[in-house]
């Protein structure tokens, strides 16, 4: 049976914990750092003045009023930054209420699945009369047409029982199919609506560059602002 040397165990522990947790150099405070190599700057320039003709106290003044600005910018920076990160974390966390709910977001596919499908619709301004048409992506053709009537602006979420338009359809297949909205306002088709599709939210992601990302089941990668409405 081995022997092991606890003494050089808990040392290489150590070291290789060491190792995983490196502390980053400190590089000090960024704000303390451009005042004090300004200040080295200007005492360097009053030290080598040419005496017959020195600086005059409105420039001395003048300089340490741009210190002052760049001070105070480099704080507004920091603060900003600080503000961020926890925005970022309040967002993040926010965001994992969202786990496992179904989210409308813009799309043009349906699931129908034991006669029961939910999607949505988005409008931009109020019509007067909306269609929702679906297609049979196999086929190509057209196999339902749902009849909205007027709708008010907004997203709104629908639900379609797989009935088709042909007087023998009955009930279509299950399975994923394509549709897409016609709205029109006195008679004028409209251009600003939107289809939604259902999806769900799997997990929730963050970083400092991509900020809070919503990881859906279907479409991938979404930020908050591309949710239409939570189901």
């Amino acid at each position: 049976m081995p022997t092991v040397n606890s003494a050089t165990s808990t040392t290489s522990i150590t070291d290789l914990m060491s190792t995983m947790n490196a502390k980053k150099a400190d590089t000090g405070d960024s704000v303390q750092a451009d005042t004090d190599k300004f200040m080295t700057l200007l005492v360097t320039q009053l030290k080598n003045q040419d005496p017959l003709n020195p600086l005059d106290n409105a420039q001395v003044t003048s300089q340490l009023a741009q210190l002052q600005t760049v001070t105070g910018v480099n704080k507004l920076n920091e603060t900003l930054e600080t503000l961020k990160a926890s925005y970022q974390s309040t967002e993040a966390m926010s965001a994992t209420n969202l786990i496992g709910h179904g989210v409308l977001v813009e799309g043009s596919s349906l699931n129908l699945s034991g006669g029961k499908s939910v999607f949505g619709v988005e409008l931009a301004t109020a019509a007067d009369n909306v269609q929702v048409i679906v297609t049979d992506p196999r086929s190509g053709k057209d196999v339902a047409t749902i009849d909205l009537g007027a709708a008010a602006a907004g997203a709104m979420p629908l639900a379609w029982d797989g009935s088709g338009d042909a007087a023998d359809a009955g009930l279509l297949a299950d399975g994923r199919y394509a549709f897409r909205v016609v709205a029109t306002l006195g008679g004028q088709p409209l251009t600003d609506v939107k289809a939604l599709t259902l999806d769900t939210v799997a997990s929730v992601s963050t970083n400092s560059k991509d900020g809070v990302k919503l990881n859906l089941a279907g479409k991938g990668a979404i930020t908050l602002a591309d949710i239409k409405q939570v189901l």
